[in-house]
């Protein structure tokens, strides 16, 4: 079903749109051609020219607040958090990560160290992660698509070492104690809850800073997306969870342990209890919440100081956007 969604994405039709949306200047709108591969002067001036001059006026473009991330920096932003998802999901499920054609582009590319595949006893659990293996290939060349030569390169990643320093975080294992997501099934799952409720909150939280509507949209398509994976380890997890109940406190360890991270606020959630489930975590309005980039990378760093590398990016990320919040309390 999703064969060909890069080329439908980017037909002169949408790049039409984009265009037309975007308040942003001649050289952002030839950037953004570009980035579409239309061939040929002619063509891009006769794009910019159906755009026509009130294409500013009548833009739905916002103008972003001074000092605000660019468009591209938030996308390149995403695209890290997505290699991450991708090397981990393609690894779990066929031992090989990402093809080197889409993990180039600018900042220093690293190795992925850790990841195989794991020997899935259940035949719905291995197809659904099979498909989101699949979804996060297609966004990570998607982005690169969007973001063109101004893309980052796959930064260095840990899917080994990170785990481990996340389970002991979280009380699941004992300092000097190793975690293996590639073990069985229920640490693939354990290990995925880890990064699917930050997916989702981390494109909740950069919404309001992307300008661009064009952009925003196909953001809000990725979320939706990032929301439906998380929505099937949760449920997933919480199946497991009624033929072993200990599976419920040791979601809620991995739960705590990622808001022990972002800041004072308590927002994120576990899956519930035997008793009552929690599927879907919400505010009291049912509204779910989002994570500003910084505390989306206290979380991947595992750190709660103001810091720029550590946990599953050993490197740090790539892009402008990199540096975590200083969420390091003394309790006063």
């Amino acid at each position: 079903m999703r064969t060909g969604v890069l080329p439908i994405m980017f037909d002169e039709k949408f790049i039409t749109t984009a265009i037309k949306r975007s308040a942003e200047t001649a050289i952002d709108r030839r950037r953004l051609l570009s980035m579409a591969g239309i061939a040929g002067v002619g063509a891009a001036a006769a794009l910019v020219t159906s755009a026509g001059p009130a294409a500013a006026e009548n833009s739905d473009t916002a103008t972003p607040a001074a000092g605000a991330p660019s468009d591209a920096s938030i996308l390149n932003f995403a695209l890290n958090l997505e290699y991450l998802e991708a090397e981990f999901y393609l690894r779990s499920t066929t031992g090989i990560g990402l093809p080197d054609s889409l993990t180039t582009g600018t900042g220093t590319r690293g190795n992925v160290t850790g990841g195989r595949a794991v020997q899935f006893k259940t035949a719905a659990i291995r197809k659904f992660a099979q498909e989101i293996a699949s979804d996060e290939k297609q966004h990570v060349a998607f982005l690169r698509s969007a973001l063109g030569s101004a893309a980052v390169s796959r930064p260095a990643i840990s899917l080994d070492a990170s785990f481990t320093a996340a389970a002991v975080a979280a009380g699941l294992i004992a300092k000097g104690q190793t975690f293996d997501p590639y073990a069985n099934e229920l640490n693939f799952l354990f290990a995925a809850f880890i990064f699917e409720d930050v997916g989702v909150t981390a494109y909740k939280g950069a919404a309001p800073f992307i300008a661009n509507k064009t952009y925003l949209s196909a953001a809000a398509g990725i979320l939706a997306v990032e929301a439906y994976h998380a929505g099937i380890i949760r449920t997933t997890l919480y199946a497991e969870g009624i033929e072993t109940p200990t599976v419920y406190a040791s979601v809620q360890k991995i739960s705590d342990a990622r808001d022990s991270l972002d800041g004072r606020s308590d927002d994120d959630q576990g899956i519930g209890t035997a008793a009552v489930s929690n599927l879907v975590p919400t505010d009291a309005n049912s509204i779910a919440f989002g994570r500003t980039p910084d505390q989306v990378l206290n979380v991947v760093y595992l750190n709660s100081e103001q810091v720029r590398s550590g946990g599953f990016f050993p490197a740090g990320v790539n892009g402008p956007i990199n540096t975590s919040g200083d969420f390091d309390y003394d309790g006063d």
